[in-house]
């Protein structure tokens, strides 16, 4: 069972799970990060760490938000890896509190 990316962090992409990631299975895109489920290795340190609460075990998922399974695995076939902690999107404080910001995800 993998980790999965959800639709808080799209406009945030803040990257403090990043640096706690012992396999390096995080990807980033414009404005969102993925989890690459085939690299996850479940070890959860990820989820503390997310400040907008956007990660989940795939188990956990809320059941609005299940499609970013298949995104998540999808995406992450396409975006680079990202291996340290940036500072998040200029708006980042802005859109944390925002839902329903599939709408603004940049492939």
């Amino acid at each position: 069972m993998a980790y999965v990316v959800t639709e808080n962090c799209i406009k945030c992409k803040y990257t403090d799970c990043v640096d706690v990631c012992p396999v390096d299975c995080f990807r980033e895109g414009p404005n969102f990060l993925v989890i690459d489920p085939d690299e996850c290795i479940d070890c959860t340190l990820c989820v503390a760490e997310c400040p907008v609460e956007a990660i989940y075990a795939e188990d956990d998922v809320p059941e609005t938000q299940l499609d970013f399974i298949a995104l998540n695995a999808e995406l992450s076939k396409e975006w680079q890896p990202i291996i340290e902690k940036k500072e998040p999107l200029p708006e980042a404080d802005d859109w944390a509190s925002i839902n329903e910001k599939r709408d603004h995800l940049q492939r």
